[in-house]
């Protein structure tokens, strides 16, 4: 099934936020390659960082990991590979560690 830029791919609820995820781009060169798909289109949250009301990063699985990342080195390394991560639904988690905690 294609889907179409703009699409609603679903609502994440987690701790308390609630993450509209729609289909898009990440980069523009996709947007105008025929044989790309739009994607799930994952919040920037190094951008504009969101928190639980007890001041927990969000994260994303993919996104690159933060100077507290917390496991072996690959060089590409993700947050999903990071101790500090967990995971709440599909791409998207929380960053449990303490430096990077809003008080």
């Amino acid at each position: 099934m294609k889907h179409r830029e703009g699409e609603l791919y679903r609502v994440i609820h987690a701790h308390g936020k609630s993450f509209e995820i729609y289909y898009g781009y990440y980069d523009d060169k996709d947007r105008q390659n025929p044989n790309s798909e739009p994607m799930e289109m994952y919040p920037s949250f190094k951008e504009s960082p969101i928190y639980t009301d007890e001041g927990i990063p969000f994260v994303t699985a993919m996104q690159t990991p933060c100077h507290s990342f917390m496991g072996e080195r690959e060089g590409d390394d993700t947050c999903y590979q990071c101790a500090y991560y967990k995971g709440c639904e599909e791409l998207l988690g929380i960053c449990l560690c303490p430096s990077r905690r809003r008080q």
